[in-house]
């Protein structure tokens, strides 16, 4: 089973873009980030002419995911748990349904620019900083929950974290950017810990592994890059994982998003 995360940045940007790759690179499940496309303005029938069952958690202009999949997905769940106030559309998860169920979770986990910090250095409340971190526990504790269902589950998506130093060209450019700050590596690490495996780095080691390059200042021509797109694998997903790659190349077609695709390849 192959599974691909894809920051698009625009439906409406990438109608062409999107349905060329998938052509190409012929993925069973995607899951998809900044739609910003409300449910129901959602070209489905462009996937689903083209096998896929469509899942979408849309929001108008902002944010927005999906889950793409030629297999059945049971159990649609929109929303992360734990703040019934958050009106962002971020998280969206299935199971998706093949030789062996898989859990799959889908998500555009929060900028968190500016940071704005109290004098203490501790995020302001209300800000878009403290929103990222709180939002990060609330993910921590749905990552614990998938762990406690012992089932192969994965958490895939633009995770907005620059995890280590050799994840970015220029990693001092990063280091009060709500990217990279140590309270944002932290609180990905504490998911980690939990017991996952983090895919690409489990198969590729050392710099120059990029998933986002900007649009300005010629960032893809200079390859200064950054990689936030990760795939989380509980240890029953991890022990099926047969490969994890970056389709880098698709940064150098026609309209591109300013996300490549991630994907793992599952014996499942």
């Amino acid at each position: 089973m192959k599974i691909a995360t894809f920051n698009i940045n625009g439906i409406k940007a990438r109608i062409n873009a999107l349905p060329e790759w998938l052509d190409d690179a012929q993925p069973d499940v995607v899951v998809l980030q900044e739609i910003k496309s409300v449910d129901e303005a959602f070209p489905r029938e462009l996937f689903e002419d083209r096998g896929y069952n469509v899942e979408t958690h849309g929001q108008k202009s902002f944010n927005g995911v999906a889950i793409l999949s030629k297999l059945p997905l049971e159990d649609v769940r929109r929303g992360l748990p734990g703040d019934d106030s958050d009106e962002q559309a971020r998280w969206i998860e299935a199971t998706v349904v093949g030789k062996q169920a898989i859990r799959i979770c889908g998500l555009y986990l929060p900028n968190g620019n500016p940071v704005e910090l109290n004098a203490d250095g501790t995020p302001v409340e209300g800000g878009k900083y403290a929103y990222k971190l709180a939002w990060m526990e609330r993910m921590r504790a749905r990552a614990q929950a998938l762990l406690d269902e012992e089932m192969p589950a994965l958490m895939a998506g633009d995770y907005n974290i620059i995890p280590q130093a050799e994840d970015a060209k220029k990693p001092e450019a990063w280091l009060e950017d709500a990217l990279h700050r140590p309270e944002s590596r932290a609180a990905f690490q504490r998911i980690v810990n939990l017991g996952f495996t983090e895919a690409f780095r489990a198969r590729h080691q050392g710099p120059g592994h990029y998933s986002f390059w900007d649009y300005q200042a010629g960032a893809w021509q200079r390859n200064n890059g950054i990689r936030i797109d990760h795939f989380l694998l509980s240890p029953q997903a991890a022990d099926l994982m047969l490969d994890c790659q970056i389709d880098k190349d698709v940064r150098g077609r026609d309209k591109p998003s300013d996300h490549v695709p991630v994907w793992v390849e599952l014996d499942i």
